[in-house]
């Protein structure tokens, strides 16, 4: 009964930190840290919790994902172009998590650097409030531009949406398309790592059985919809910076207080 309440807190978390700029990996190290969850098993939660949100996006932009893929199949050549930018912006990911991995895995169960870190993305967020806006397509340079800002939002603690969605405000990249671009460059990264964790055949371990983490991906899949939805309304509203003031509160506060 432990395990799966401490699921359904961690899912909930999920779905709202994803894709709220407020860090979902530094939230959920600090709850489990709360939650005294089993450390051999925190990452690999953590992945299947992705795994969730990354069926939010999929159910969200559903229509974009399948004319892309059509047009794709058709030869488009907008589609096409579309797909190259994201798979180029996954390229600095993936040299850095491979070269890094086993440094980056291990600060999953540090919460004291993870509140230094939440302080970061608080400063980054709070700096978006002086960058002009602008209605810029995501060309290939700016594509990388945010694939170098999700590289850095390896580390738990560094809000992935909100290092992207800051390197797209940097490029003046509009609003919708950024955070278009932002969720969809993440999919092959999280798919990736989902598919990892299967082959590795090891998500039974301490008595999280099956059902228990497809609760925690439905669950965290449902409430990150509302939640992009939120974020959606804030990058058009202007007031995105204004997670960066509870994040840098946040992060003090762990920094301070936990071991």
């Amino acid at each position: 009964m432990q395990e799966f309440l401490n699921v359904t807190y961690l899912a909930v978390l999920q779905g709202v930190a994803e894709f709220l700029p407020i860090s979902s990996s530094g939230h959920l190290v600090i709850l489990q840290h709360f939650l005294d969850v089993p450390e051999a098993i925190r990452l690999r939660l953590e992945v299947f919790l992705h795994a969730g949100t990354l069926i939010a996006v999929f159910v969200f932009y559903a229509r974009r994902i399948g004319a892309l893929l059509g047009g794709a199949c058709r030869g488009d050549r907008d589609a096409i172009g579309y797909a190259c930018r994201i798979a180029v912006s996954a390229l600095p990911a993936v040299a850095v998590y491979f070269i890094f991995r086993h440094d980056i895995d291990a600060l999953v169960n540090n919460a004291r650097i993870v509140g230094v870190l939440l302080v970061f993305t608080g400063l980054v967020l709070s700096g978006t409030r002086f960058l002009p806006r602008g209605e810029r397509p995501v060309g290939f340079l700016k594509a990388l531009l945010m694939g170098a800002a999700q590289a850095i939002a390896l580390l738990p603690g560094v809000s992935r949406s909100g290092m992207t969605l800051a390197a797209a405000r940097a490029g003046k990249v509009g609003p919708e398309e950024a955070a278009e671009f932002s969720f969809l460059m993440s999919a092959p990264l999280i798919a990736g790592g989902v598919l990892l964790e299967l082959f590795k055949g090891e998500v039974n371990a301490e008595g999280f059985h099956w059902w228990i983490l497809a609760w925690g991906v439905a669950l965290s899949a449902i409430v990150g919809y509302f939640s992009l939805a939120i974020l959606l309304k804030a990058l058009k509203g202007r007031w995105f910076w204004l997670f960066g003031p509870y994040c840098i509160a946040a992060g003090l506060l762990v920094a301070f207080f936990c071991k």
